[in-house]
This record gives structure tokens, sequence and C-alpha cells, in this order.
């Protein structure tokens, strides 16, 4: 029943709609109620200021109204530890569905005070964080990943019962940003197809024109490709590789899997790029009304998974 009808009153709470950052909270952005120690702590000093009317003894009524004055005095200053506090990025790197989303966010703060216990949450992830003198800070929430696609984290809660516990301010966050999950990876995908008989690495060492990088120097290594100001700086010696480009880069074709459902079409070709990515090779990608490439690298990489993310559901 409660919680019910904490959900209702949630949804009421502001904001209503993401927001674009960065948020700074005001008063009428947080929410203040007593704890089950502020209560407890409540009904004491009432039966306490009771007693001492009853019996006429001041000693008991300045004790329960210093108690009660110093109760109140600290829900202005949990009211005061979220005012001022401000959201100024959130962003999180694409991960792969199944795989758990870093979801970075810095706060600081408008007024340069002691701000400790401070809680997040969202959903089941749960951060604390201090902010000691008001200048940015970052934490990090862990989100679960289920889907490909835009994730929207939806409303942060930001809490907390400082200084004396005896209530609980809270306010909302909901960042307008959205965070990209790339399509989970087929556990055993096969190898990655070939192409005009090329294997998986695609690829062929040779004298061409680009050079690749700089290894270190073996016996029979010709002296002109030796990187001899890089080989001054760290001492000893480079040489630079080169990579001759062939027209023979591998494909890989969303045409090419007629015998897969739509989903496991697109966990395979992940897995492809993957790989392909991470044996430097070029590769083309066809989809079915867009093509990416031939080109490689992480720019290359993340095009083509983007696209395998976006696109739309059987």
């Amino acid at each position: 029943m409660f919680a019910a009808l904490r959900k209702r009153l949630a949804a009421w709470a502001r904001p209503r709609h993401p927001e674009a950052l960065p948020v700074v909270l005001d008063r009428q952005r947080i929410y203040i109620l007593p704890t089950g120690f502020g209560l407890f702590l409540g009904l004491l000093l009432g039966a306490m200021l009771l007693g001492g009317l009853n019996y006429n003894n001041n000693p008991a009524l300045l004790l329960g109204f210093g108690l009660a004055s110093t109760a109140l005095l600290s829900l202005h200053a949990t009211h005061l530890t979220l005012s001022g506090i401000g959201l100024r990025e959130a962003r999180g790197l694409p991960v792969h569905a199944g795989e758990t989303l870093r979801l970075e966010l810095r706060f600081d703060a408008v007024r340069s005070r002691p701000r400790s216990g401070l809680v997040l949450e969202l959903g089941d992830a749960r951060a604390v964080f201090s902010l000691p003198d008001g200048n940015p800070v970052a934490t990090e929430l862990l989100l679960p990943t289920k889907v490909r696609g835009w994730l929207r984290p939806g409303r942060i809660k930001l809490a907390t019962t400082q200084p004396l516990g005896l209530a609980r301010a809270w306010s909302y966050f909901w960042p307008e940003p959205r965070l990209l999950v790339y399509p989970a990876l087929e556990a055993h995908a096969p190898p990655l197809p070939h192409h005009d008989g090329l294997g998986e690495h695609q690829r062929v060492r040779a004298q061409g024109d680009e050079p690749h990088h700089l290894r270190d120097y073996r016996s029979g290594d010709p002296p002109r490709q030796v990187a001899w100001k890089a080989s001054a700086r760290v001492g000893k010696l480079l040489v630079r590789e080169y990579e001759a480009r062939t027209d023979r880069d591998l494909h890989l074709d969303w045409n090419a899997l007629p015998g897969l459902a739509r989903e496991q079409r697109i966990s395979r070709l992940a897995r492809w790029v993957v790989e392909a990515d991470r044996h430097n090779a070029r590769w083309r990608l066809s989809l079915p009304d867009q093509s990416f490439g031939p080109a490689q690298g992480h720019a290359h990489r993340h095009a083509c998974l983007r696209a395998l993310a976006l696109l739309p559901d059987a």
C-alpha cells in the first residue's frame, strides 16, 4: 500500500519531463519528510514537554524546548544540504546488451559549503558521494542493459538524511541525454567470412605507401625503414611498418545470412565487426538500407555498431 502511494506521489514530483543539462536544485524541487527516528524523537519530545507542563518542571521544559529547537534547525540543515546542487553532465560509453553500463554523473554546488552523505538512486543502482567544497565531483551508477538501442535512464533520485538523520530530503534529476547500447555479441559465431580468397585478417604486410605503426627493430630490416627521430626519443631502434592496401576488403553483408532470424543476424554482424576491428582489418558493412566503408578504425567500428543497434525491430 505504502509502496504504491510512494509511486503515485513520485509521479507528480518535479521534474515531470526530461530536462536539458545543466540543472540546479532549488527549494521548489526539494521534498522533505521526517524519518522513523525523527518521528520517534518527536513523540519523545512531546511526552517530555507534556510531562514538564503537567508537573510544572522548568528544567524538563527547558530541555524539551532546547531539543525541539535543535531538531527543527536540523530539518533546515537537511534541506540546505541539497539546495544549490547542480547536475552538470551525464554520460556513458556504449556497451553491448547484457553488459553493465557506467553512467557518469558530474555534480557541483552553487554555494561552497560541505555536503556529505548524498545518495543517488536509479532503480536498483545506488551510489554514495560527497561535495566537500562545492567543486565538481564525478560519481557513477552501474546500470544493467538488456536490449540494444537507446537507453533512457529516467529520473535519478538524490537524497540525504544529514546532519542528524531526523529527516530525509530528496529531489529528482531527469537528464535528457540518451545512452547507446550496442547489440549483444553472438556467443559462438563462426569465423569471419572469406572474401576473394582472403582470410580473416584481410590485409598484407608489404612495402606499401601507408605507415601502419612503429615496432622494434629486427635483424634484417632495411635501414631506410628505421624511424631515427622516434628511436632517439625512446633510446632504441624502431622500424616503420607499412601496410599495403588491397581492393579485396572484408564484406559483412546482411543479405548473406538469409537463414538467421533478425536479432541473430544483428548479433552475428556485431560480433564480426568487433572481430574485424580487433584484427585491424578493413571491412564494409552492408545493411538493408545503408552501407558503411570499406574502412577501419574506432570511428568506423562505432558507426557500424551504432547502425546495428538502431535497426528497427522486426
